[in-house]
């Protein structure tokens, strides 16, 4: 299956060179194999193949199949499963209760059929873009067999089950770029949704103003199908010609760091674009440079974080990852006018950004302004680890910061280490940027 996509494998299926749970059992068996160390916290073989099996026999009579029918997915350990006590990629959270209901994304995976291999590990608590986690391992990107490299985070284990072939897409999270940077560092397609789009009830809770429920996948259809899934409606795409659209790049922030390997990337991409009939125009947009200003004291994630941890923090700091805890940390200092001021903030940072960008189909930068490091530089160097992170996070979080919506696309060619292209909109434009990411997708393949 790796590198399949939907269609590809539908396809297949229709020939009859392949079943679902021959699909299944493959996925099963890789994600329990050495190479998938790390990759998921808990398999749900029994009920994966069941869904597998429904699949095979609704296509053998006949029965026209729901998108994701009988297809490997992966959820995210941040979701509720009923029967379970959500851990979110901690060990604190143990001896809490379990879920009494699945979380609402992961009910509409399984009313549509999907055969839910397994949940996924992360960041603890979603608090990262490295993908580290000292309590489970980290899945090791799977681009690079030479080098242990991170997979990027906080969506990690996600990323790789689709990059191992292990999914069709992982459910996952995006609060300051967790589906965006994982899918950049992977060679993988992510979508990050307008917020509002999907409901966030039954995920553990990082930031209630900024997180999004969202997934990954091999291709910009195959996030669609998956978003009309989890968000219970599919988006109204009119596709659209390469050639007459406008693309703005901003000259502010998204650029400052950025690595050889990447410029490169990005440049090329530009060029495919630009010779296909798009119009590249370099904007300044110097409103990227106030967020970190405006996002202070502590910042969203951290103030909103600490409201749901401080119990699980004093009782328990010592059980956290110590990077994690120190983060969340931050945001005990934050007053209730210090919050209310940066919601104020926010809103009118977002008013002035949408009218610079009115008039053009998408905003374009680099996913991540780096390739992957390597693993062990950053579980031994608090200052590489942070670092990275701050890079990592940086381009992706400015669109959460916006409300807008966003794909990553691969834009590196093959046998180069993985680099993103992000195209970004505005809040609720989520229909109008999926046409611009097809057309893009298909120039840059």
């Amino acid at each position: 299956m790796s590198g399949e996509t939907i269609a590809a494998l539908r396809s297949r299926m229709a020939r009859d060179e392949l079943s679902h749970e021959h699909l299944v059992a493959q996925a099963l068996e890789g994600a329990a194999a050495s190479g998938a160390q790390h990759v998921f916290t808990q398999l749900y073989a029994e009920a994966a193949l069941a869904a597998a099996r429904h699949a095979d026999a609704a296509l053998r009579a006949g029965v026209a199949l729901p998108a994701l029918a009988g297809l490997p997915v992966s959820v995210k350990d941040l979701y509720d499963v009923a029967g379970e006590t959500t851990m979110a990629g901690s060990i604190v959270c143990r001896d809490e209760l379990p879920a009494v209901a699945d979380a609402p994304a992961v009910a509409r995976l399984r009313a549509n059929g999907a055969a839910i291999v397994g949940k996924t590990n992360m960041t603890e608590f979603a608090f990262s873009g490295v993908g580290i986690n000292p309590h489970h391992g980290t899945p090791r990107n799977p681009a690079d067999a030479a080098v242990a490299r991170i997979p990027g985070g906080s969506s990690s284990g996600a990323a790789v089950s689709v990059a191992l072939g292990l999914a069709v897409a992982g459910l996952g999270s995006d609060t300051g770029g967790s589906i965006r940077i994982p899918a950049a560092l992977c060679g993988l397609v992510g979508f990050k949704s307008t917020q509002a789009r999907t409901p966030r009830t039954g995920a553990l809770e990082l930031s209630r103003t900024l997180d999004t429920v969202c997934a990954m996948a091999r291709s910009v259809e195959d996030c669609l199908r998956v978003d009309a899934v989890i968000a219970d409606a599919p988006l109204a795409v009119r596709q659209r010609p390469l050639a007459g659209m406008r693309f703005a790049v901003p000259q502010t922030l998204m650029f400052d760091g950025i690595e050889p390997a990447v410029a490169s990337a990005f440049d090329r991409a530009l060029k495919i674009l630009s010779a296909a009939g798009a119009q590249i125009v370099d904007i300044g947009l110097p409103e990227l440079a106030e967020i970190a200003q405006l996002n202070a004291p502590g910042g969203f994630s951290a103030v909103e974080a600490h409201a749901v941890h401080r119990e699980r923090l004093a009782q328990a700091r010592e059980r956290f990852d110590p990077r994690v805890a120190a983060r969340i940390a931050t945001g005990a200092a934050a007053s209730a006018a210090d919050y209310i001021a940066m919601q104020d903030k926010r809103r009118a940072w977002i008013a002035r950004t949408e009218r610079a960008l009115e008039g053009f189909d998408a905003l374009l930068c680099p996913t991540v302004p780096i390739v992957a490091p390597p693993i062990d530089e950053l579980v031994r160097s608090d200052e590489a680890f942070f670092k990275a992170n701050g890079l990592l996070l940086r381009n992706t979080f400015a669109i959460n910061y916006l409300d807008g919506c966003a794909f990553s696309l691969p834009c590196h060619r093959a046998g180069e280490l993985p680099v993103g292209l992000m195209l970004s909109s505005v809040q609720g434009d989520d229909a109008r940027l999926a046409a611009v990411a097809l057309a893009v997708e298909a120039a840059l393949k």
